[in-house]
């Protein structure tokens, strides 16, 4: 099987260890996992703000990066759910019956790493350690758009050593959401506030979730309240070995 990373723009610019967390992840369990470097971004900033003809280049982009691919792995459930439910919105309206067609194989190829780990190759136990204690925030796109339900819990309930508490109104959106933050700043700062607040409520060492914006919004506020809670993407902690706890 083909498998491809799709990093994503936030990854690749600001949370490097996100992406080598996922190959480290990925090659323990026995996948050769690539990385096109062709990719760019999934168009999903065009699209929720209503540029969809600008998001056209993008998506055509996209395909031709990961053409061939058996299967298309991100850390992020935003990222994956632009390419299995925008993409094809943004081709019929590009008028390409050719991007169309490129589009209807990528798209059900794309998935968010909980969903491949679980649905794909079948796996919950990953052989991570990670003897802390550590709340899980599903992320909006992962919880509503993709519908990846247990699964992150599922994989981390699995994790050596873990305390795993549940958070306070976990469903809650962190208040993050892309441009709306900048758009909305008073908004976004009061709904992440209350975030902030659930996760200190939980005694939490550790905020996990599946998407790094939303992490970088709840940590962000975390960390000038000097909370002591550090954010981890899944990826990292399920790449997490007893070798390399020690090492570190």
């Amino acid at each position: 099987m083909r498998v491809a990373l799709m990093v994503t723009c936030v990854n690749d610019a600001m949370f490097p260890e996100t992406g080598k967390a996922v190959v480290t992840l990925l090659r323990r369990l026995g996948v050769d996992v690539e990385f096109p470097a062709a990719q760019t971004c999934c168009a999903q900033p065009m699209v929720n703000t209503g540029y969809l003809d600008e998001a056209v280049p993008v998506v055509r982009t996209f395909v031709d990066a990961f053409a061939g691919y058996d299967a298309i792995v991100t850390p992020s459930g935003s990222c994956a759910g632009s390419a299995r439910h925008q993409h094809a919105l943004v081709a019929r309206r590009s008028g390409d019956p050719d991007l169309v067609a490129a589009v209807a194989e990528t798209s059900p190829k794309t998935y968010e790493l909980s969903e491949f780990l679980v649905d794909v190759l079948g796996v919950t136990d990953v052989g991570a350690y990670f003897p802390h204690r550590v709340t899980y925030h599903p992320t909006c796109h992962s919880l509503r758009m993709l519908g990846v339900g247990d699964r992150p819990q599922r994989l981390l309930e699995q994790v050596r050593g873990i305390r795993l508490v549940d958070l306070p109104s976990a469903e809650e959106c962190c208040g993050f959401g892309g441009t709306f933050a900048v758009k909305n700043a008073d908004t976004s700062v009061a709904m992440g506030a209350d975030k902030a607040r659930h996760v200190r409520e939980t005694g939490a060492e550790v905020l996990v979730a599946g998407d790094s914006s939303c992490l970088m919004h709840v940590g962000g506020m975390l960390s000038r309240q000097q909370s002591g809670v550090r954010v981890m993407h899944l990826a990292e902690i399920l790449a997490a070995t007893e070798t390399a706890q020690v090492r570190g």
